[in-house]
């Protein structure tokens, strides 16, 4: 299914150094973002996934199945519902942009504690997400007031600005939510 659950010590020694991106072959690493939360990364992190989509259509049914299934297996099916929500606005937000960079692909990453979720969305426009503020009778645009609803927190960042890297700058963005 493409996620690890890892014991601390190998957890630890993904950290350091993640932009956030994934060369092929590479193992399953924490996002930055996730890893510098309050206490030891390892020991707050324990289980992590990493899946990574074409900015296709289909990207959202599969990521929300994958997010269903793995929550399930780490014994979190009480967050699966809110999480999936999250999952498909926040990667159907990034097939948009990556389909606007004309790149091919998305990244999801979700990691818990056993107790939260957080979620992670790579797509590879810079720009920042901006909520919309849709009419009543508009179909689209709701998506960032979703997140905002139900995610604990939500933000984003660049890969490029994490300090502490030691991997070439990278393009693209990450949004992240949390689910408690």
């Amino acid at each position: 299914m493409g996620h690890q659950a890892s014991t601390a010590g190998q957890a630890a020694a993904r950290v350091h150094g993640d932009s956030g991106a994934r060369p092929a072959g590479a193992a399953v690493r924490i996002p930055p973002f996730a890893a510098r939360q309050e206490g030891s990364p390892a020991a707050q992190w324990p289980l992590h996934t990493f899946l990574e989509l074409g900015a296709l259509a289909g990207a959202v049914p599969c990521a929300r199945l994958h997010a269903r299934h793995v929550l399930w297996e780490w014994g979190l099916a009480g967050l699966a519902d809110s999480t999936e929500l999250l999952v498909s606005e926040m990667i159907t937000n990034g097939v948009q942009a990556s389909r606007a960079m004309t790149q091919a692909a998305v990244r999801l990453w979700l990691v818990s504690d056993r107790a939260r979720v957080v979620i992670l969305a790579w797509d590879a426009s810079p720009q920042p997400p901006v909520p919309a503020d849709p009419r009543a009778d508009s179909e689209n645009g709701r998506g960032l007031l979703l997140v905002d609803a139900i995610s604990e927190r939500w933000g984003w960042y660049l890969p490029d600005q994490q300090p502490g890297t030691d991997i070439p700058a990278q393009r693209g963005k990450v949004v992240w939510a949390i689910v408690q």
